[in-house]
């Protein structure tokens, strides 16, 4: 399939209906129903394994801690199965920009550069082009999980799932009806969000979605400032945690870690040619203080993650930088080969990708190349750290709340697609019945139980020797 330009340049309108219906000749909306194990699936464990090779080796049992203390946290550091498994299947060759990690908790309220809050995807670790429905299926077994986890019924957890997909069908209808730019000017701020929640709404679910807002605007990079830094004799510092925080004069201890300051000054200055003139300008108004570095994430523990404290006028007046470590999507060896990019950097993929997809992206989004102090080329990208963001607690969330919430992501979704796709072709494909909602409440609820599965084997491997866990 061409590209989402060249696809909406060379067919017209009922052409590009027709592709989308021909779609269905080739997958069936029901077939997305089925997951069964390949004979000669990888083992989960050995996936995992592979990633955590190239990682800071001390920071790995964080991660593999982490991915033990349920199912639904496994799911979320195990997008490298899920990608595997869904190359093995054939697929609809309907193209968007994917997120890559579509789960529940990778959507959320976010800050936009006008100062509004949306609701939006939040990370873009494993974005990459690919056929719209393997999103799709990560957010839907991502809902069940986390019902499961509540404690749902099968009959709450396919509601929730069919609440969120018929959302994004019928949010691809729409935009399939809209002007182009139409669509690339659509944000789902707080009226927006309200709409999509519908009239079914109960009071409790309204007041606690008003009450979301409220804590996201507190989320500012001001209240990171009070919470990661302390005031020493040198002035503001970032306050050590390890190995959750651990400050660059601490990993000098380490004489592995000698020159990693200049290494990482220069990572910075690098990242700023990335920036917009504009942009450049404004953080050169900003000074380098201290640096450390993070583990973030379940899936992302390990990674090269440093946080960087700059300070305009005063010690009042803070910029918290996050940079991170970019390999290469878990989707790239899966993709088919008429989605597959090759980009000559990976931070650049990951701010590429969430240009294409999120409607308002940091203003200090970039990204930089680094040759480490152990001869090892590495990519980065970095935005801020906290900026009115708004997380998502699906341990706190009843049915009716889930179900909503999952009616609020699956038109997120949708405008994502829509924005780096073509939402002609999808709404020809999807249809007005509820088909493929059907039969993706199916998959969630079979690949919940492969999760549950490659969980299992995770816990094996720990009882084993195999891995070694640590819980932080």
């Amino acid at each position: 399939m061409p590209s989402a330009s060249d696809f909406t340049a060379a067919l017209t309108l009922s052409e590009r209906v027709a592709y989308g219906r021909q779609a269905r000749t080739r997958v069936p909306r029901s077939s997305h129903a089925r997951h069964e194990p390949r004979a000669g699936r990888p083992d989960p464990v050995e996936l995992i394994e592979r990633q955590s090779a190239t990682r800071v080796q001390e920071l790995v049992p964080v991660r593999y801690g982490r991915m033990l203390e349920s199912p639904f946290r496994f799911y979320r550091g195990a997008a490298t199965i899920m990608a595997s498994d869904l190359g093995a299947v054939p697929d609809t060759g309907l193209g968007v920009q994917l997120c890559g990690d579509a789960h529940p908790l990778n959507f959320r309220l976010l800050a936009s550069p006008e100062r509004r809050l949306v609701f939006d995807i939040n990370d873009f670790d494993e974005t990459y082009p690919g056929p719209f429905e393997w999103d799709v299926k990560r957010l839907a077994s991502g809902l069940v999980t986390a019902g499961r986890a509540n404690g749902f019924t099968l009959k709450e957890q396919n509601r929730v799932v069919r609440e969120c997909v018929r959302s994004y069908r019928e949010r691809m209808r729409e935009f399939a009806g809209m002007r182009t730019l139409d669509i690339w000017y659509a944000q789902d701020d707080t009226d927006r969000v309200r709409e999509l929640a519908g009239p079914s709404a109960d009071a409790e679910a309204v007041r606690r979605t008003r009450r979301a807002a409220e804590r996201a605007r507190t989320r500012t990079s001001l209240r990171a400032f009070e919470k990661l830094t302390h005031v020493t004799a040198e002035g503001r510092r970032i306050a050590s945690d390890p190995p959750l925080v651990t400050p660059l004069d601490q990993l000098r201890a380490d004489p592995k870690e000698e020159g990693r300051e200049q290494e990482l000054r220069t990572l910075l200055e690098s990242y700023a040619r990335s920036l917009p003139p504009d942009r450049r300008h404004l953080l050169r108004h900003y000074r380098l203080v201290d640096i450390a570095r993070k583990v973030v994430g379940v899936g992302s523990v390990g990674t090269r993650c440093w946080i960087v404290l700059l300070l305009g006028r005063d010690d009042d007046d803070p910029l918290l930088l996050q940079a991170k470590e970019a390999g290469e999507s878990v989707l790239a060896e899966h993709t088919p080969a008429e989605h597959a990019e090759r980009y000559d950097n990976e931070g650049r993929r990951v701010v590429t990708g969430q240009h294409l997809i999120q409607t308002s992206s940091d203003i200090f989004l970039g990204w930089t190349h680094l040759t480490g102090l152990d001869g090892q080329p590495r990519d980065f990208y970095v935005r801020q750290l906290w900026d009115w963001k708004g997380i998502a607690r699906p341990e706190t969330m009843d049915p009716q709340l889930m179900a909503l919430f999952g009616r609020i992501c699956g038109a997120s979704l949708a405008r994502a697609h829509a924005r780096s796709g073509d939402p002609v072709a999808l709404a020809a494909y999807l249809g007005t019945s509820d088909r493929f909602d059907r039969a993706l409440a199916e998959f969630g609820q079979a690949y919940a139980d492969q999760n549950e599965r490659d969980f299992a084997a995770l816990e094996a491997a720990h009882r084993t020797g195999r891995i070694r866990a640590e819980s932080l």
